[in-house]
């Protein structure tokens, strides 16, 4: 064990990626904390800089290596003390990343986390000054359990937070490299998920936003079955929280158990994150999703009938190796009339070390790109005629904050809008606070936003 050396220093912060990497971020905040460092709200005067990457495709790796880049020129200028890499970033290209960034101080992997109060405490410490370091990389291999995510020091706003109920994953997605960075999947025993949905509605969450790299595979590895179902009923007793919210459900474990579960809980709010990535068969099998277009358009029914209202969010990937127009024209003609609520469309990025990376067919650049901007003008036409539909109707929203360009308004999101990913609810009232809710009636649509008045007290 490092001795610390973390009396009087500042250390400010950098979380990019997914709310699962935000998680971590939370964890490794709050570690730090615990071992006295000071957070800064600003890089520039820090002691250390701790930049949790993402390295899930390459824009994401471009961006991470971006702000690498932008820590190490304030380092350069004498106004950061040091640079410290953790993450999927770090986890993907090991001591390679020291390679093509060797200023960086310290690295550590996805499931070092736990330990980078000494990591920091390396890069800050006399003997490093002086030139002497004896390890500048940590990386632990993945737990044969889940990793605990109390005692964060959370990075979201209070009153909602995102709630990882397991790590790593099992599919076989032949695009994917996250297995290789997240490991297998590991569940997070139920009593432990419920011990920290308890300790965020303790500090002020009224939002949980359930989490995972697969969350419907939720208990296979651990108990045997599938147990997601269990767990939502239990998270549905948790006091103080108002509305959960289910993120990365992948579709082939979404059972009749549920189906009926996610209907008849009192806080799941009728919104779902389904990524189906494409809706041809040849594609689906070549992507090995384990899926066909019949399936997915039956559960589709059967979830629109379980949850009224739902607002159904999903991704798809175009240009994938061998993809033909034909192909890519079912799956245009499927996403006219699927009528999703939300939908992301990705142009496929080539991932070395990925199966999809061998195929044969590789698309060019420009036809992805084409291919992406046309199936989201497609979307964009459903999504704004089902924003036009709301006008004049009512809904509950929960509010983030004022809204900074318009005096006596907020900023709020409505069952539909998960943070960040999602669209605004623009809300004329007064007096409204971050995490109330409180009854809109909708009175404009601007694009995918829509605009309303406060016609109920705020609870």
């Amino acid at each position: 064990m490092t001795t610390s050396t973390a009396s009087g220093k500042t250390f400010a912060f950098v979380s990019l990626g997914c709310p699962k990497n935000t998680v971590d971020s939370e964890r490794m905040l709050g570690k730090l904390a615990q071992e006295g460092y000071a957070l800064s709200a600003d890089a520039d005067g820090a002691d250390v800089v701790v930049i949790n990457t993402c390295g899930f495709i390459e824009p994401a790796r471009q961006e991470s290596l971006g702000v690498i880049r932008e820590m190490l020129e304030l380092k350069r200028q004498g106004r950061v003390g040091a640079v410290v890499v953790a993450g999927c970033l770090a986890e993907r290209q090991k001591d390679m990343l020291l390679e093509t960034v060797p200023e960086v101080d310290q690295i550590v992997g996805v499931f070092g986390r736990e330990e980078i109060a000494e990591v920091v405490n390396r890069s800050v410490s006399p003997t490093r000054e002086r030139g002497f370091v004896e390890q500048r990389s940590l990386f632990r291999p993945a737990p044969v359990r889940a990793l605990e995510d109390t005692a964060r020091l959370r990075i979201t706003p209070r009153h909602y937070a995102y709630l990882k109920i397991s790590e790593g994953c099992d599919r076989t997605c032949t695009f994917c490299a996250i297995p290789g960075m997240r490991g297998k999947h590991i569940t997070k025993p139920i009593d432990e998920v419920v011990r920290e949905a308890n300790e965020l509605a303790a500090d002020g969450v009224r939002e949980l936003i359930v989490v995972a790299q697969d969350t419907t595979y939720y208990g296979l590895d651990l108990y045997g079955r599938v147990r997601l179902h269990e767990l939502i009923r239990k998270l549905d007793r948790v006091d103080g929280i108002e509305w959960i919210r289910l993120l990365y459900a992948y579709p082939m474990y979404i059972t009749d158990e549920l189906l009926a579960t996610l209907g008849a809980a009192k806080k799941v709010i009728p919104y779902l994150d389904m990524p189906l990535q494409h809706i041809n068969d040849r594609m689906l099998k070549r992507m090995q999703r384990r899926v066909n277009r019949a399936e997915t358009e039956a559960l589709i029914g059967k979830l629109r009938d379980a949850m009224p209202g739902l607002a159904l969010r999903t991704t798809f990937i175009v240009g994938f190796p061998g993809e033909t127009e034909a192909e890519f024209d079912e799956l245009c003609q499927f996403v006219e009339t699927a009528g999703f609520e939300r939908c992301g469309v990705f142009p496929y990025s080539r991932e070395p070390g990925t199966p999809a990376d061998r195929l044969p067919d590789h698309l060019p650049e420009e036809v992805k790109s084409a291919r992406c901007n046309r199936l989201m003008a497609i979307q964009q036409k459903v999504a704004f005629e089902a924003n036009a539909s709301l006008v004049g109707s009512e809904r509950d929203v929960i509010i983030d904050g004022p809204d900074p360009e318009v005096p006596g308004h907020y900023l709020a999101r409505s069952t539909a809008d998960a943070p960040d990913i999602d669209a605004l609810v623009r809300v004329k009232a007064k007096r409204l606070e971050p995490g109330d809710f409180v009854r809109v009636k909708i009175t404009g649509a601007d694009g995918y936003d829509l605009a309303g008045r406060a016609v109920g007290e705020p609870w």
